[in-house]
């Protein structure tokens, strides 16, 4: 049969039943076959049927055979009846059936059907009336929600209602800043700690992020940082917070220079009276300058969002604050037009066409949107309730605690040239016409200049502003100087074109010598310090009347000249800031001063006019990402990456171990790394808790822990829970033990000052430490002294003997190389694999069977079927790890990016916990938790478990450009560094090794302790 004819017959037989074939040739004209229907054709016996293998065929047939004429014998009724029944069904369904649509008019020929149809039942026919009419009315039940889920126009979305409600719904689990729309659309957004983050942007732009940072300007939102504002006695605050914090760890809150507000300080705080234990975070703190007017002190703290809910709950608790002040939800009162205030607005210019009086239909659309419920308005982080208390006060002690959060909106410029782009970006205040300062005034700024004394602190403060242009570099600024200032709206004096802000060599000539000269060596006078923006009220009237960008976009619209400034100043564009030094890299003698630059505060509601200003003088915009390499150049700890110890740091590590592993998952088994081999026994976290433990068994099985001279023994200290070491004596003294006695080989450093001599390092020594802070860990930063490039969590070792030896006779060498280990887990994971899909198979036939044994279908059941009937096959047990040496000669791909020829490896030195991985191996119920290339739980020892000694871990480590080396940073055990060094010669003490997670390549690190 040709295909034409099978599409011919396929098109007559589309709308027949599936039981109705036709299996031969039958009547013409339709009749019915010879042989009947396909279930008569089956029971038909003893009859010879023509053309049984081809079917209807249509026309003559070949070779001159024609159709038979007779009648079949005789048919079977129950399968006769059956088949016309199934026609019957067919036809009633297809005349029945609706084309297309459900609506009434549906059932219609479309040459009958009407659009008006849809609205007007009176234009069908009588007999679809009634349905059309039922269908009707129950769409006009639910039209409302028809309304509501309806997509509205682009036009309508756009409007600014609707966007704002738009933005706020979206806001309800992360919170956008004030920058979050400039930022979405160059940046990769993170939603982190209850807000959504710019993590990095969408172009490449690290080495510019580096050079901005060293040679000019590199801007960061820092906003989503809490401020908790605490006001009451300056000796009732001073009690409280010294039970947060310790003298041995630097500086508290009672330091001179910060208690006086010139300098801001920092502080890891710690849970009440719990110093070294229980760490809550770092914190930035300042003080309000005192006032003559009132006898109490104001203090700002500044903490990262994760550390929020913990450092509330512990302010609260020593300032014994637990009356709670529901705030009452009021709208922000706007200020009714006085005679005063008509004549200023009389005075300013006329508004331009636009603002005519409006058409009859938009007077009316406007009466209409009157009626409408305002826009939600945000108050403070937005993710709270207006009702939710934001303020604790105490009738003991006299101390209020607010919430801030927020409030303050907080900018970064770090670089050499970050005075530079604020003096360039930010213009002083003008003063008011005296006929302003005569009349009563709504805005804050006219009332502010009426009184004498707040002009000439102003006065004082542009002057000082001023200096910072004949300042070449924002280092020789003093650390932490404090600048209060009144700006005028830098979008006033905004360029026509994006320019790059330069020190002015002309106006620094001009300076006063002898000023600048006090300016770098004392800093900011203690008066200057004081700014307006400590004050709520002047912060919500600079917020409240912030001029809209439509009003701004007018006055520019009316100038003679385009392009030049405002001027006047309206009364209402004045704001008040703060500049806060920061002092860069304090601690070491490498790099001093690095990555200093200034923090710009401001009130809410300012941030992106203060933004694109500060953008249009050639900064450099950075996200999350960069604030990482930020602290890792300086060689400081992050929050939270690099603070295990912390609540909020073990969280962090957790998120961290999900995310790693959850990525590892993601890859296929074959382009896995595997960690076994590699003796990685946690390459997602570091168990830093188990580290301490056996480095203090390490030590009291070695008899070093006690010493009868001195009668102290570690071995009556109980466990306990490990801490990070922040001891500024104890650091000191372990940054001179770091270095080596000879100077060969080490990196020029610059000495600022002569230290005292420290106390030199003996067992005496080691074992008094031992016994004070055996369970800590020290931050250190490791250097190589070879090419690598160390990633995270890259494991710090304690390098051999021969490994020195090896160094001295070749300064260049790579390292020694790990032996490749035995995964004895991979068969395991195979069987349990296979077992899986085994039994998903079994399960799989079995709802198979089932279905088969529903249609009356009785089947004999393979007793093999059921998982509980078949003999489950048990893993053999691990065998331990042969002392035969397998010689490996392949060169192998590290990940340090470079291929080393390994020489012949031998691949049987182990540790003896892993020749017996039968006592840590899991159990039956844990098999199905087995990943391929991963050390089950629980760990074995993570000290011996390789050929090296393991010290610690790496946090933070990437290609420094600042040292052209590889660098890392990370923490170590102070138990373990002290044993490594009390055996290591003088000339070649403080050398270690570090290895990637997925490399058997050690590689030679300086280590250097920071204090």
């Amino acid at each position: 049969m040709s295909g034409a004819k099978n599409r011919m017959r396929n098109k007559k037989m589309r709308d027949q039943p599936g039981n109705v074939t036709y299996s031969s040739p039958g009547w013409r004209n339709g009749g019915e076959t010879s042989a009947g229907r396909a279930g008569e054709a089956q029971h038909v016996k003893g009859h010879c049927l023509p053309h049984q293998g081809g079917g209807w065929v249509r026309g003559h047939q070949s070779g001159g055979s024609v159709y038979p004429q007779e009648l079949p014998k005789y048919i079977t009724s129950s399968y006769f009846a059956r088949a016309r029944a199934a026609e019957v069904k067919a036809m009633l369904k297809a005349v029945n059936k609706r084309t297309g649509s459900c609506h009434t008019f549906g059932a219609l020929p479309k040459h009958m059907r009407r659009r008006a149809m849809s609205h007007d039942t009176k234009r069908l026919p009588t007999r679809l009336r009634e349905g059309a009419q039922r269908m009707l009315e129950k769409s006009l039940l639910t039209g409302k929600k028809k309304e509501e889920s309806k997509a509205k126009s682009r036009k309508a979305r756009r409007r600014h209602g609707n966007l704002l409600l738009e933005f706020n719904r979206r806001q309800r689990k992360n919170m956008w800043l004030e920058t979050h729309i400039w930022h979405a659309k160059r940046f990769h957004m993170l939603k982190k700690w209850g807000y959504c983050l710019g993590d990095r942007p969408t172009f490449k732009c690290y080495r510019a992020c580096y050079r901005a940072m060293s040679s000019h300007c590199l801007l960061q939102d820092l906003s989503y940082y809490c401020c908790v504002e605490l006001q009451g006695p300056e000796e009732e605050l001073l009690s409280a917070l010294s039970r947060l914090t310790s003298k041995d760890a630097g500086p508290t809150f009672a330091a001179v220079q910060c208690l006086s507000g010139r300098r801001q300080g920092s502080v890891v705080l710690y849970g009440s009276d719990q110093y070294p234990a229980q760490p809550l975070g770092p914190v930035l703190f300042l003080w309000r300058p005192r006032s003559e007017s009132s006898t109490d002190r104001q203090l700002w703290i500044w903490g990262h969002p994760t550390l929020k809910q913990d450092l509330l709950s512990e302010l609260r608790a020593v300032c014994q604050c637990s009356e709670a002040v529901v705030p009452v939800p009021v709208t922000v009162p706007v200020p009714e037009p006085t005679p005063a205030g008509a004549a200023e607005a009389a005075a300013m210019p006329p508004k331009g066409p636009a603002h005519k009086q409006a058409s009859s239909r938009k007077r009316k659309r406007a009466e209409q949107d009157s009626d409408a419920q305002p826009a939600k308005k945000i108050f403070g982080d937005g993710t709270r309730s207006p009702t939710c208390p934001v303020t604790w006060k105490s009738a003991l002690t006299g101390i209020v605690i607010n919430d801030l959060t927020m409030e303050i909106v907080r900018y970064r410029l770090i670089g050499p040239l970050s005075h530079s782009v604020l003096t360039e970006a930010l213009c002083p205040a003008t003063d008011c016409d005296v006929e302003a300062k005569k009349r009563q005034s709504c805005f804050w700024w006219p009332e502010h200049s009426k009184q004498e004394q707040n002009m000439a602190l102003h006065r004082e403060q542009t002057d000082v502003f001023q200096l910072l242009k004949g300042v070449y570099s924002s280092t020789e600024i003093p650390g932490g100087s404090v600048l209060g200032l009144t700006v005028d709206d830098p979008r006033l004096t905004l360029p026509r074109m994006r320019c790059k802000a330069e020190p002015d060599l002309q106006q620094a000539i001009g300076v006063d010598e002898e000023k600048r000269r006090a300016l770098t060596l004392q800093g900011v006078p203690e008066r200057c310090c004081q700014s307006a923006l400590w004050d709520r009220n002047v912060r919500d009237n600079a917020t409240d009347n912030k001029i809209t960008e439509k009003e701004l976009n007018r006055m520019r619209s009316e100038l003679l000249v385009p392009g030049s400034c405002l001027k006047p100043t309206p009364p209402q564009g004045r704001v008040p800031v703060l500049l806060v030094h920061q002092p860069g890299k304090q601690l070491g003698q490498e790099m001093p001063s690095w990555g200093a630059g200034w923090d710009l505060l401001l009130p809410k509601g300012w941030g992106m006019p203060f933004w694109v200003p500060l953008v249009y003088r050639g900064v450099r915009v950075a996200g999350l990402q960069m604030s990482v390499k930020h602290s890792q150049h300086k060689g400081a700890p992050h929050f939270p990456h690099d603070f295990p110890d912390c609540t909020a740091g073990a969280r962090f590590q957790d998120e961290q171990q999900a995310e790693l592993m959850n990525k590892f998952t993601r890859r296929p088994p074959g382009k896995r790394t595997n960690y076994i081999k590699h003796g990685c026994l946690a390459p997602f976290r570091c168990p830093w808790q188990q580290l301490v433990e056996e480095w203090a068994e390490i030590v009291k099985e070695t008899g070093e822990g006690s010493d009868t001279q001195t009668g102290v023994e570690t071995d009556s200290v109980p466990p306990r829970r490990f801490s990070v070491l922040r001891s500024r004596k104890v650091m000191r003294q372990l940054s001179v033990w770091c270095k080596p006695s000879s100077s060969k080989g080490q990196r020029l450093q610059r000495t600022t000052q002569r230290a005292p001599q420290p106390i030199s390092l003996c067992p005496a020594t080691a074992v008094s430490l031992w016994a004070s802070h055996g369970h800590s860990l020290v931050w250190a930063r490791f250097s190589l002294l070879a090419k690598g490039r160390p990633e995270l969590h890259a494991m710090v070792c304690v390098p051999t003997d021969e490994d020195l030896r090896l160094l001295s006779r070749e300064p260049r060498c790579m390292g020694p190389q790990e032996p490749l280990h035995v995964d004895h887990f991979r068969k395991r994971v195979k069987i349990a694999r296979k077992a899986k899909k085994k039994k998903g198979g079994k399960a799989k036939e079995a709802s198979v069977e089932q279905v088969v044994g529903s249609d009356g279908v009785a089947e004999k059941q393979d007793s093999t079927s059921d998982p509980s009937q078949r003999p489950t096959e048990q893993p053999s047990s691990v065998p331990a790890l042969t002392q035969t040496q397998e010689v490996v000669s392949t060169p192998s791909r590290t990940s340090d990016g470079d291929t080393d020829a390994t020489p012949a490896v031998p691949k049987a030195s182990v540790a003896p916990s892993d020749q017996d991985p039968s006592a840590s191996a899991p159990g039956p119920a844990t098999e199905e938790r087995l990943v391929l290339g991963l050390w089950p739980e629980p760990l074995p020892s993570v000290t011996s478990h390789c050929s090296r000694v393991t010290l610690g871990w790496v946090t933070q480590g990437d290609f420094s450009l600042a040292a052209g080396c590889g660098e890392a940073l990370g923490l170590v055990s102070l138990t373990g560094l002290l044993h490594a060094l009390l055996r290591q010669p003088p000339e070649q003490r403080g050398l270690l090794l570090l290895r990637n997670p997925s490399s058997l390549q050690y590689r030679f690190a300086k280590v250097t302790i920071e204090a």
